[in-house]
């Protein structure tokens, strides 16, 4: 199949994965609001040759439930990151996606649906078709439509009523092809009085030459019901991370987004809450870790709708060689959210001279009744401490290793065990 982009290109892959009509023509919709919009006007500056990038890789085949019927050498690469492993001893469900396609699904629970976004549209195609594109537009920016336009891949899960999942479920992404632009599409629906942690990894190989890895994912929860979104992208230093998620939470619901943005070259990416129902809550907890040649401008968004809704973001930063580590915000509190509590917390740390930190927060509050906090601190490596722990015997590197795991405590209790261990790993290295 030709990899240059053109409305051509987008039909002949909505053909080959053999879609209904309607999704050919909102593909193709999507293609052309993708040339209309600009880049953000925010954020960092975004130099992508859409010329040089490979839109799709893959046989179009349906993912295998048997690691045995995966290709060999794609196997190992997943058995190498601990995705195997990790299926045996934690979760209830994986999906592994290489380049554009699922390769491998399985899940141990028979009272839900988990499966690929695309053998949902084949299979539940009136469920799809009621939560696609209904909470991330195709049309938001130049992102979301190219998404829309070549999306492939992702997660589909559907938790039905009085449902709790006592493990996990995982999906994790994987790039090995240079240049290539990976569009996954994730929804998840939690219906209510139900329960539900999902894990997302994300990691690919180092080039010279930029790859794009530009998601979407749409949240749905429901009454009294919890969603938990766990994620750490290690993408290597040559992607652009732009990813637009989002959450929609329904009365005496609750999400919280736990996002550690390690990797990429950039990242755009701010996780957001619609506090629709009264009572709702939404917590975001994040870290960016910025080094040498990474800008990763990151944060969340709360829009408080219902009465009595309540809000947390905590936002950590680090910035080290040159690296530039920002976030940003914003928290609505809606005129009809009487009663509602909002709480903003920014940390930062640079770790030398050279490093970049910026804070750039919107906040706005349309009633009386509701309290919006705003705390903001950053500051760099104490010398005193920095040789106390020195004097200990202790070099350099490692006593600043214990400072950043010190400011990231907060994050790290916030994730799985194993993810926990993984991250100290991805710190030091």
């Amino acid at each position: 199949m030709n990899n240059n982009l053109s409305e051509e290109f987008v039909e002949n892959l909505s053909k080959n994965k053999n879609e209904p009509k309607w999704m050919t023509d909102f593909r193709l919709l999507a293609y052309n609001e993708f040339l209309k919009q600009d880049n953000p006007s925010f954020g960092p500056t975004l130099k992508i040759d859409f010329s040089k990038i490979k839109y799709y890789k893959g046989s179009f085949s349906a993912p295998s439930c048997d690691w045995n019927n995966v290709d060999k050498n794609v196997k190992q690469t997943f058995d190498d990151l601990g995705v195997i492993d990790a299926e045996k001893k934690y979760l209830d469900g994986v999906t592994n996606q290489y380049e554009s396609e699922v390769v491998y699904h399985s899940s141990n629970n028979s009272n839900i649906i988990f499966t690929s976004t695309d053998e949902a549209l084949k299979k539940y195609p009136e469920l799809f078709k009621k939560y696609f594109n209904n909470l991330v537009k195709y049309n938001e920016n130049k992102y979301t439509a190219l998404n829309s336009a070549l999306w492939s891949g992702g997660s589909f899960i559907y938790i039905p009523p009085f449902t709790k999942l006592d493990r996990p479920l995982q999906s994790y992404f994987r790039i090995d092809t240079e240049n290539l632009g990976q569009f996954e599409r994730t929804i998840i629906i939690v219906d209510h009085d139900s329960e539900l942690h999902y894990i997302e990894g994300c990691t690919a190989k180092n080039y010279s030459t930029t790859s794009l890895h530009a998601g979407v994912v749409e949240i749905y929860v429901g009454k009294n019901s919890k969603c938990k979104y766990s994620t750490i992208q290690n993408w290597s230093k040559d992607v652009y991370n732009l990813v637009t998620k989002r959450a929609i939470v329904e009365e005496n619901g609750y999400m919280e987004w736990v996002d550690g943005n390690i990797g990429s070259g950039v990242t755009m990416k701010y996780p957001s809450c619609i506090l629709k129902g009264d009572n709702s809550k939404g917590n975001s907890i994040s870290i960016a870790y910025a080094k040498k040649g990474q800008y990763l401008d990151a944060g969340a968004k709360m829009i408080h709708l219902g009465k009595n809704t309540h809000s947390t973001i905590l936002s950590k930063s680090i910035s080290e060689d040159g690296g530039v580590s920002n976030y940003r915000g914003t928290v609505k509190i809606a005129k009809s959210a009487t009663g509602s509590h909002a709480t903003v917390k920014c940390d930062t740390i640079l770790l030398d001279d050279i490093s970049k930190s910026n804070t750039y927060p919107k906040n706005e509050v349309l009633n009386n009744s509701s309290v919006l906090e705003h705390e903001a601190t950053i500051s760099k490596i104490s010398e005193e401490k920095l040789f106390y722990l020195m004097s200990k015997g202790l070099s350099e590197q490692a006593a600043k290793d214990l400072f950043v795991l010190g400011f990231i405590s907060d994050f790290k209790k916030s994730l799985p065990m194993e993810y926990a261990v993984e991250l100290n790993r991805l710190l030091k290295e």
